[in-house]
């Protein structure tokens, strides 16, 4: 009974040990919203967008009236003389505030600069979506890099261990005089190939666990695995020019362009507002207090109300209006350049990864068939090894076609994973929901 109670709390606290490295190991959604939380170019994007937001309220402040007040309080000491007469001093202080208000009325420049503050954030707004895209798909290529680094390594590595056990059957067949020094060299050469790709895989995983962690901000330790039966999907819909034509206008970089060109328009449109007249309603209130020391104490005490209209004409500004104005229509051509560019990049980048998942799918298919084929090839070759009809050389040919085969497999289906996010990021729609239904193909390692 103590027996099997010992072998029954072992079973329990061994299970507790494989749950929490489960839980240790990091999936994509996680790691995705730890960058969310933490990645320093995501942040600064962040705080681009609040700043670009402000503009909306600085625009709307062109139109709303304008609230000043002044005061002042003077010493005076004067001294006068008339012609030869004596000559009279006089002291005093006078104190003074004045408040003003000015509403503008008729200001074209303000008016719209109003509606141009409203495109900028439009265009703050596309900035910030666009870089919530280019976040996703950091985070993917940084996750993908690595598990791919890991499946290179584990390749190389098992391509070592059998290069070894080959190198070792080869020196006793040379020894009992079975075969000849010439397997045993071959197999030294490929295990010491071995051991060198061995060191670059490890460095190379090192380097791409490091550019994950710049993304993240941390170490997220072991990544969960893409899973060996995960069934990779089509885009929907199946027609290249579909997603083409949305990436037309989808695209946030195409909208952050659009918007740009009509703060360029309407910047056009501001400088030209230099030439005409502005019209404005003033109102003001002032008092002045001066307490005189001659002639007897005495105070002196002014106030002044006026309300009015105050129009301002432009005549001559030395050409400065012209040569900006010159200068907006100038930026506007640069603007809508862009916006024809940003539109061919974008439909481009559609073209691109609609192939590249199309492609992909099919390639993962080829190499699955391969693998298939090779593992074949595999036990084949080591059966004529076994009865002489193959030599040293060729089993191990037939090991590293296994091994290369794995590994160009796992880099196909994650570059077919990662086209798919690209292809939804070239149509504008790529979001945090694309990460959770994806995240399924992973598992615990």
């Amino acid at each position: 009974m103590r027996r099997k109670q010992l072998a029954s709390r072992l079973s329990i606290l061994l299970g507790m040990f494989c749950l929490s490295g489960q839980a240790l190991s990091a999936d994509l959604l996680q790691v995705y919203r730890e960058a969310l939380a933490n990645d320093a170019q995501y942040a600064a994007a962040r705080a681009t967008a609040e700043a670009g937001r402000e503009k909306l309220p600085q625009g709307l402040a062109g139109l709303l009236p304008v609230i000043g007040g002044t005061a002042n309080t003077v010493w005076n000491e004067n001294k006068y003389r008339v012609d030869s007469g004596a000559q009279t001093h006089k002291e005093y202080n006078t104190n003074a505030y004045n408040v003003s208000l000015t509403q503008p009325l008729f200001r074209w420049q303000n008016i719209v600069q109003y509606g141009q503050a409203q495109w900028q954030v439009v265009q703050a707004e596309a900035n910030f979506a666009q870089a919530s895209q280019d976040l996703i798909l950091r985070v993917a290529q940084a996750y993908f890099d690595v598990l791919y680094a890991q499946e290179n390594l584990k390749a190389v590595r098992a391509n070592k261990q059998a290069i070894s056990q080959q190198l070792e059957q080869a020196k006793k067949n040379f020894e009992v005089g079975t075969a000849t020094i010439t397997d045993t060299h071959e197999a030294q050469s490929r295990y010491d190939l071995a051991s060198a790709q061995e060191i670059a895989g490890e460095s190379d995983l090192e380097v791409k666990r490091y550019a994950l962690r710049v993304v993240v901000g941390k170490d997220v330790g072991e990544l969960n695995r893409l899973r060996a039966d995960a069934t990779l999907s089509p885009p929907q819909p199946a027609a290249m020019e579909r997603w083409v034509e949305a990436a037309e206008s989808g695209s946030f970089s195409v909208q952050s362009q659009q918007a740009a060109v009509e703060v360029a328009t309407k910047e056009v449109e501001r400088i030209r507002a230099g030439h005409y007249p502005t019209l404005d309603a003033v109102a003001n209130y002032g008092q002045n207090n001066a307490a005189l020391s001659f002639a007897g104490n005495s105070n002196l005490e002014t106030d002044v109300r006026n309300v009015g209209l105050q129009l301002t004409i432009p005549i001559f500004q030395g050409g400065a209006v012209n040569s900006r104005t010159r200068e907006a229509i100038a930026n506007r051509s640069a603007a809508q350049s862009g916006l024809e560019s940003a539109r061919r990049t974008a439909t481009l980048g559609a073209r691109q990864s609609f192939l590249g998942v199309v492609n992909g799918l099919a390639q993962v298919r080829a190499l699955n068939a391969a693998l298939v084929s090779s593992t074949s090839a595999l036990e084949s070759n080591k059966l004529g090894y076994e009865v002489g009809v193959r030599i040293n050389i060729d089993v191990l040919n037939a090991e590293q076609q296994v091994y290369v085969t794995k590994r160009d497999l796992a880099k196909a289906r994650f570059d077919t994973l990662l086209s798919q996010l690209k292809l939804k990021a070239a149509v504008g729609t790529l979001g945090e929901s694309d990460l959770e239904q994806i995240n399924p193909l992973f598992e615990a390692q």
